[in-house]
């Protein structure tokens, strides 16, 4: 409702988040799972997400508390290595005629991530 995802136990809201709150979204489900308001397979089955996802939420909040899921910068599908500022350095290199092994060798990172930047337009050989 109006953007926003509610959650209720017998009928009184406990919970809600904005439909897009992934971190927000995966509290809650630890916090049911944690204070026994329904079992991880019941979830699974109702949400359609996989138990594994949800066992590894509960086991989060209960090891790291809330921060884990508040305090993060969301990093899926972001190269740990291949930051923004390699990202300029290597378009520099390129320009220089460097090569892509060189590239990658100077810059420490694989020759294979070059070749997908490359090929992603993220990066343009000379």
């Amino acid at each position: 409702m109006d953007d926003f995802v509610h959650y209720l136990i017998n009928g009184m809201p406990v919970y809600s988040h904005q439909k897009e709150d992934k971190n927000g979204y995966r509290y809650v489900l630890a916090t049911l799972v944690n204070h026994n308001f329904c079992s991880i397979k019941e979830l699974s089955e109702a949400l359609g997400v996989p138990r594994k996802n949800i066992e590894r939420y509960a086991k989060a909040l209960k090891e790291k508390g809330i921060a884990h899921f508040f305090n993060r910068k969301e990093t899926r599908g972001q190269c740990h290595k291949f930051t923004p500022e390699k990202m300029k350095d290597a378009q520099e290199l390129l320009d220089n005629g460097c090569s892509q092994q060189g590239t990658a060798k100077s810059l420490g990172v694989s020759e294979s991530a070059i070749r997908y930047h490359i090929k992603a337009g993220g990066l343009k050989k000379k």
